[in-house]
């Protein structure tokens, strides 16, 4: 009997931290990454994106892709410029999305090349774009859309199910048949009660499980994000001041302006301009009117809801916008503060003690949202510094990943212990913990892999 080939598994990211995921399985066979996503938040993460691989990229068979946000699939441009050639697996609403995110990563990169290099901010001289819109393009010419549920053989003696998650439009958890194992990647697991998403489907089987902890040391509040919303809305225009809001483009964008809506519908504030100024933010709300069976929101819901805001078109509105001195709600990209028009309206509305701004979901450290929810007095805006007098507040509840309580419902069905467990996608401290748990309160040995250890399982 010919003995099945061992995998090495190669943590390419997301371990250590909460960005960058990328493994890649390799059974000399076959080379398989999951996920290809761009570190973000500190600067000892963010330049390893500038640095090539420990593997090589034309040897990659495909990539497989959990769902579309940017720490997830940022790296593809950069992966393909290596020399990667292969087939780019996700359901279709996954591959609508990175697209969206990766052509809005490509501009928002050459934009700020092109304005360091204007006004002589950089230490690189001249300042250089990661990658460019070429570069995404060429990585689109790679996407193949599979089906959600539905076991299909990626290559020679290799089947993958990609299964709904919850979390982000398109999101999937990640079943792998390879050299007689079965593994699981659990991507970015979602709510079990999220106002916009469905509840999460179940591994019911892994030899060897992948698992995130973002939040895997905590438990998210138990307060009504509705009622959060409305108090820091009323807040904010007692004070004659602004509400502005970073947020994520793809699900919280959404779940905010529905949250909203329904809020001013209810004439539970006063009626004041609702501004959504994002323009993937845009694209994304036609990917939720594309694949409604996705989400909880009918094709009416969807429309009335961004009939009830001012869309941004161009940025000569944005600054039209900023000029308007009356109170408003505004939410813009990006949800870390990490680049986007939000910046350019913070520039103007943080040295406000009048105006709030709400942080809708995760802050990865290293990240300006991060030092605006530690209490930095100053944070560097196109390299200067502004003063930060505006209110920070923050609303964990609604969070699309999973907490602590959640991730561990999510592997309540299955049916024996993995062989392994790795836990990623965490802060050190939140993936240490919920390996404690783990192993405290299902008895399974878990472990906590470091950036670029490689593992043969």
């Amino acid at each position: 009997m010919i003995k099945s080939r061992p995998i090495k598994i190669h943590f390419l990211g997301a371990a250590g931290s909460v960005t960058g995921s990328k493994y890649l399985l390799d059974n000399d066979e076959n080379k398989i990454m999951i996920d290809c996503g761009l570190f973000q938040g500190l600067k000892e993460l963010r330049i390893k994106n500038w640095e090539y691989l420990p593997v090589k990229a034309e040897e990659i068979d495909a990539v497989l892709l959990t769902h579309g946000h940017l720490d997830h699939v940022g790296f593809l441009p950069r992966l393909v410029r290596m020399g990667f050639k292969g087939n780019i697996l996700a359901t279709a609403p996954t591959l609508d999305i990175a697209r969206i995110i990766l052509l809005d990563s490509a501009r928002i990169q050459e934009e700020e090349a092109e304005r360091a290099n204007a006004e002589g901010y950089s230490k690189h001289n001249p300042a250089k774009a990661l990658y460019t819109v070429d570069d995404a393009l060429k990585a689109f010419e790679y996407f193949k859309g599979v089906p959600e549920g539905e076991r299909l053989e990626i290559l020679p003696g290799v089947t993958a199910k990609f299964q709904y998650n919850g979390h982000i439009v398109g999101a999937t958890f990640i079943e792998l048949k390879m050299s007689d194992k079965t593994l699981v990647f659990s991507g970015d697991v979602g709510r079990t009660k999220d106002a916009l998403m469905k509840a999460p489907k179940k591994p019911t089987h892994a030899d060897i499980l992948f698992v995130e902890s973002t939040y895997g040391d905590r438990m998210h509040p138990k307060d009504e994000a509705k009622k959060v919303l409305e108090e820091t809305v009323i807040k904010t225009i007692e004070k004659g001041g602004s509400l502005y809001i970073p947020s994520f483009a793809v699900e919280r964008t959404q779940t905010i302006m529905y949250l909203l809506w329904q809020l001013q519908k209810n004439k539970e504030f006063p009626d004041i301009p609702m501004i959504m100024d994002s323009p993937m933010g845009s694209e994304v709300l036609t990917v939720f009117l594309r694949y409604l069976d996705w989400h909880k929101l009918n094709e009416d819901q969807c429309i009335r809801m961004c009939q009830s805001f001012r869309i941004v078109t161009s940025y000569s509105e944005t600054w039209e916008i900023i000029g308007n001195k009356e109170p408003k709600i505004v939410i813009a990209g990006s949800g870390m503060v990490t680049g986007g028009r939000i910046l350019t309206y913070l520039q103007y509305a943080l040295n406000k003690a009048e105006n709030t701004v709400l942080l809708v979901g995760y802050q990865a450290e290293g990240t300006r949202g991060r030092k605006l929810l530690d209490g930095d007095p100053e944070v560097k805006i196109y390299g200067e510094w502004v003063s930060v007098k505006a209110d920070i507040e923050q609303i964990e509840v609604l969070s699309s990943h999973a907490d602590q309580s959640e991730l561990l419902h999510w592997l309540a069905e299955m049916r024996t212990p993995p062989q392994r467990v790795f836990v990623t996608h965490g802060e050190p401290s939140a993936a240490e913990h919920f390996k404690d748990k783990l192993e405290s309160t299902l008895g399974w040995k878990a472990e906590v892999p470091g950036l670029f250890d490689i593992v043969e399982v």
